[in-house]
């Protein structure tokens, strides 16, 4: 347990659970690849999973998450664009529309940034942490957070949304990379 000082003057102090940042899972890591399992009880547990999924996605930084980059199988996202954070628990993608090419990047293959194109426009569904149905969606940046997020659920990795060259190089400069580092 982490303690911090009231910030109104003569106030006692109050103690603050630590939250935690969790290392984020990155390429060729297996749990990546994995479909995540729906949450079957938003508890104690799953408010803390998104407490520290924000903290971890701040720290990185990012502008979402999904559960299965910190290595936990379940159908949990959080994101932020700059509007302020949001989660999704149970998420499913109900419609995307048009087409928008951009420089996308991952945090689970970190500096890596390519233009991958997807829809202009989705709307996701799911629950929040009172197990209340909420609905996000946007064109853009929006749309393509809850695109490449809810991909994660679904084992997709961005380096699945390039071309069949593009993939193909990327992989081979990951491979060239980690060799000079001394690792495979």
């Amino acid at each position: 347990m982490a303690s911090r000082r009231s910030p109104v003057a003569g106030r006692p102090l109050i103690f603050i659970p630590a939250m935690a940042i969790f290392p984020i899972r990155t390429y060729p890591d297996p749990v990546l690849r994995m479909v995540s399992n729906p949450v079957e009880h938003i508890d104690a547990d799953i408010r803390r999973l998104v407490e520290d999924m924000l903290e971890t996605m701040y720290a990185a930084p990012g502008v979402g998450l999904a559960a299965p980059q910190i290595g936990i199988p379940l159908q949990v996202v959080v994101c932020d664009i700059g509007e302020g954070p949001f989660h999704l628990i149970n998420p499913i993608m109900e419609a995307t529309t048009g087409s928008w090419t951009y420089e996308e990047g991952c945090l689970s293959v970190p500096d890596r940034y390519w233009p991958i194109k997807r829809s202009g426009h989705a709307r996701a569904c799911g629950l929040d942490l009172d197990g209340r149905e909420v609905t996000y969606e946007g064109d853009e940046l929006m749309g393509r957070v809850l695109q490449h997020e809810l991909d994660h659920l679904e084992g997709t990795l961005l380096l699945k949304r390039l071309t069949r060259r593009v993939r193909k190089e990327a992989l081979r400069e990951m491979r060239e990379e980690e060799l000079a580092r001394g690792g495979l």
